[in-house]
């Protein structure tokens, strides 16, 4: 899936992305970044990802810039 980071929470290393087809807001955290730096990201970045749920809701996984 593709989307665009909408908003990072630097000091606890986490995030938003909105998905491209229009649907809510995915969360993501520095740990499922692939190959890409959580200090490199910045607001509006492309990115493709996919998402699991896990016990709080869904939640984006292999985060990748584009």
């Amino acid at each position: 899936m593709k989307g665009t980071i909408k908003t990072l929470v630097a000091e606890k290393h986490f995030g938003f992305i909105t998905p491209g087809d229009g649907s809510k807001d995915v969360f993501f955290h520095e740990t499922g970044l692939n190959g890409v730096q959580f200090s490199e990201l910045r607001a509006g970045d492309m990115v493709t990802f996919e998402v699991e749920q896990s016990d709080k809701g869904p939640r984006a996984a292999n985060v990748t810039r584009v």
